[in-house]
């Protein structure tokens, strides 16, 4: 992914508008949040390496939702960094019920985008 961001803010309305379908974002939170429980208990459970099972279940389950659900590509193969941010941020919006806001936000924000290209040309 060839994409540039100036800002987090930035890539983060881009990182919404890839999970625009609810199978998705569900499957990222099974992901995310299995990733998290297997790392506590791996640690808590003395088998540090264990917590690195979080990698395949976090990523697998958000694989998925991209290649069979969405059908798009993961922003993590592009922005890593950003994107494993981004994973939390969007569970815990998900979990205060405040995602649809910036759902609105991400689609507005593409909307404004598209307008201006269109006015360039």
């Amino acid at each position: 992914m060839s994409t540039k961001f100036r800002t987090y803010d930035e890539f983060f309305l881009f990182y919404l508008r890839q999970h625009s379908n609810r199978a998705n974002r569900m499957l990222h939170a099974v992901g995310t949040t299995l990733g998290l429980a297997i790392a506590i208990a791996a640690l808590l459970l003395h088998h540090p390496w264990f917590a690195l099972l979080w990698i395949p279940v976090g990523y697998g389950f958000a694989w998925v939702g991209h290649l069979l659900v969405e059908g798009n590509r993961p922003a993590t193969w592009g922005h890593p960094w950003w994107s494993f941010i981004s994973d939390f941020r969007m569970l815990g919006l998900m979990i205060t019920g405040r995602l649809q806001v910036w759902m609105a936000r991400a689609e507005a924000a593409a909307s404004r985008a598209s307008a201006g290209a269109s006015a360039q040309r």
